[in-house]
C-alpha cells in the first residue's frame, strides 16, 4: 500500500466529520483528535465549507492526515485537492472519479459492498477500499465472504462503527482501518465538548493498541 494508506493503517480507526460550522469548529476539533492520539480526519462534503475545514485543521496541525469524504464530483476533488487534502473518500465505485484522483496522484478510498464492485475495483487497480455502509450492508460476515474470492484487497468499514464492535472489525485480519463517527457526533461538536472527543479517541486507540499491539 502507498504510504497514506499505511498511516490510515497504523491510526486503525478514521475520524469522520461533517462540520456545520468550520471557522468555529475545525480548528478546536483538529487539536481535540490530536490530543486523542489521532491525527487523522475525514472531513464529508455533506456540508458545506469543507473545503475550509480541511485547510483550517491543516493549518492548525500541519502534521495531521487530513482527507476528503463524501466526494462525489471532480468539482469536489479539486476544492479538496486545493485545501490541502492528502487522500479522497469516496460513497460509492464511481470510475471517473477512482481515474480523476489516479491522474493526481492522490489516494482514492472508493466505497465497495458487492462481488461486482470489488471486481471493478480491482481493474482500476486499487489495494485498499472502503466497505460503506458496513452494518447496513452485512457487517463482517460479508466482508469476510468477499475476501475469500478478493484476497488482494483490503478493507476500511464505515457506517454504524461504534466503540462496542470496533475491536471485532479491527480483529478481522483484511480490516485495514474502520471509519467512525462516534467521537465526531453533532451533538460533541455543537457544545463544544472537545475534552470528551479527547476522551473517545483515546479510548479508540487503546482498543487498536489492544487488537494489533501498536
Amino acid at each position: 500500500m502507498d504510504p497514506i494508506s499505511k498511516t490510515l493503517e497504523r491510526a486503525g480507526i478514521v475520524p469522520v466529520i461533517k462540520l456545520d460550522n468550520p471557522e468555529r469548529d475545525a480548528v478546536p476539533l483538529a487539536k481535540a483528535l490530536c490530543a486523542g492520539g489521532l491525527p487523522v480526519a475525514e472531513v464529508t462534503f455533506r456540508a458545506p465549507g469543507a473545503e475550509t475545514a480541511i485547510r483550517r485543521m491543516k493549518e492548525a496541525c500541519p502534521d495531521m492526515l487530513v482527507g476528503a469524504g463524501t466526494v462525489t464530483s471532480r468539482e469536489q476533488i479539486d476544492l479538496a485537492l486545493e485545501a490541502g487534502s492528502q487522500f479522497i473518500v469516496c460513497p460509492g465505485l464511481d470510475p471517473d472519479l477512482v481515474l480523476c484522483c489516479q491522474e493526481k496522484s492522490v489516494p482514492v478510498y472508493p466505497g465497495c459492498t458487492t462481488a461486482s464492485e470489488y471486481h471493478a475495483a480491482l481493474k482500476l487497480g486499487l489495494e485498499l477500499i472502503k466497505f460503506f455502509p458496513a452494518e447496513q450492508s452485512g457487517g463482517l460476515p460479508k466482508i469476510k465472504a468477499l475476501a475469500a474470492p478478493f484476497p488482494q484487497f483490503r478493507v476500511m468499514p464505515t457506517g454504524g462503527i461504534t466503540l462496542s464492535n470496533l475491536e471485532e472489525y479491527l480483529s478481522c485480519p483484511v480490516v485495514a482501518a474502520c471509519g467512525g463517527s462516534y467521537m465526531t457526533a453533532a451533538p460533541l461538536i455543537e457544545t463544544g465538548s472537545w475534552a470528551e472527543i479527547t476522551r473517545l479517541c483515546r479510548e479508540s486507540r487503546e482498543i487498536v493498541k489492544k487488537v494489533r499491539g501498536a
